[in-house]
């Protein structure tokens, strides 16, 4: 074990106990580990480490290394032990009486962190439900014996436990957040057709926490999103129109970062907020080449994907924070190993160009080319290909308005009834 060191005010103070398997992964494990306790204000003095395969059923961690963890927690005065894991209602309860102090998990920590960064109502509605999701099967463990009410005159039923009571109110509670949520998945879901009916492509950002994508959208777009290196600086997303080289454009959206083992409560409840990956045509993956696990971070990413059936996008790897590797040979071969990538500093602007050219490369690739002979009376269809397409060329003729043009998929239906085939050389 070893002493660790927070720059951040403190609040409570905990000793972390990290489970993990192997040896190759203790590093980004502890690290991770710390950056989200500093993100929930959690000052960490002292991690232990218990090398599992798998957790024990009843106390997560080894019997010896509970006793160890329980005279280390007293020593050190702390305040709670943080499992870096997901430990179950039962060996949370028998933990905190081995230590005689609160036990805290991976998934709550992240819950605390993502409670503290929600401002919509849409992200406090998602953050409460994966927190009483989360509860709602440890609540058992909370009682240690069941009292029930007293019948009255009369002998009346023996009444409602304690558990059971609470339990429902959870229950009535989760339905109406799911209600609540679905209006604004509602409204999100109009938004999402209002931007359609503007036929650009589609394209998010995603990338492991802290990786820079916020940074990246604020470079493309102008915007002003907080982008702070800790874990889950911006929860809710951000969708802005994009100017590409040529003429070109695209909407752009900012997610929430992805981390390895993202609790499921989580995912179901930011389902909704998660979709905006769905149903973009094209994915940024923003890499983090400043972190030595960024091929750990990478995959867990693709995971992720995966878990949202978004893991078949067509996908631009943006190798981000090139600015802190100074031998441009490791930039070059980064470029080359990675089909469809780039290298870039999103902070200092370094590569903008070659991505800003990649991702026009994309877009084209999801254009298609169009020849059309449009009617006077459907004019205004030629102002709409110049505002959402790439325009060649436009000649005025008596019987029509010619046009060749690259349309997204939307406008050349639009544009199917007037196309004409290209003439034979």
């Amino acid at each position: 074990m070893r002493k660790t060191e927070s720059n951040i005010p403190k609040t409570e103070k905990a000793v972390l106990v990290v489970v993990n398997e192997h040896d190759s992964d203790d590093q980004m494990v502890e690290e991770e580990l710390i950056g989200l306790c500093e993100a929930a204000g959690v000052e960490p003095l002292i991690t232990v480490r218990q090398r599992l395969d798998r957790p024990y059923k009843g106390t997560f961690i080894g019997t010896g290394k509970v006793e160890e963890v329980a005279v280390v927690a007293k020593d050190v005065e702390a305040d709670f032990v943080l499992i870096d894991g997901e430990v179950s209602g039962i060996q949370q309860r028998n933990l905190e009486e081995a230590f005689g102090k609160k036990v805290i998990d991976r998934t709550q920590l992240i819950l605390d962190i993502f409670a503290r960064r929600a401002r919509t109502r849409e992200g406090m509605l998602q953050v409460e439900l994966a927190q009483l999701s989360y509860m709602m099967p440890k609540l058992m463990s909370v009682y240690t014996k069941f009292e029930r009410q007293k019948g009255g005159i009369g002998m009346r039923g023996p009444g409602e436990t304690k558990l059971e009571s609470d339990r429902r109110l959870v229950r009535d509670r989760i339905s109406r957040l799911k209600g609540e949520i679905d209006e604004v998945k509602q409204i999100r879901d109009r938004q999402r057709e209002g931007r359609r009916k503007h036929p650009f492509p589609f394209a998010s950002i995603v990338g492991y926490t802290s990786a820079g994508k916020s940074t990246l959208m604020n470079r493309m777009a102008g915007t002003d999103l907080l982008a702070d290196a800790m874990p889950f600086a911006t929860l809710d997303p951000t969708t802005r129109k994009i100017d590409l080289p040529e003429g070109y454009a695209m909407f752009l959206t900012d997610t929430v970062g992805f981390i390895r083992n993202l609790p499921t409560h989580l995912v179901a409840a930011f389902r909704s907020t998660l979709e905006e990956v769905t149903f973009s045509d094209f994915v940024l993956h923003v890499v983090d080449v400043s972190n030595p696990s960024w091929e750990v971070q990478m995959d867990a990413v693709m995971d992720t994907l995966k878990i949202l059936g978004a893991e078949g996008k067509p996908m631009i790897t943006v190798f981000n924070k090139i600015d802190t590797i100074t031998d441009p040979t490791v930039r070059r071969d980064l470029v080359a190993e990675f089909q469809n990538s780039v290298a870039i500093s999103a902070k200092s602007g370094e590569g903008m160009d070659d991505l800003l050219l990649a991702i026009k490369r994309q877009v084209q690739d999801l254009l298609g080319f169009v020849q059309a002979l449009v009617p006077y009376s459907e004019s205004s269809l030629i102002q709409d290909c110049y505002n959402f397409g790439r325009v060649h060329k436009v000649d005025y003729r008596e019987e029509g308005i010619y046009l060749e043009a690259e349309l997204v998929s939307e406008m050349r239906g639009k544009l199917r009834r007037y196309a004409i085939e290209p003439a034979s050389s």
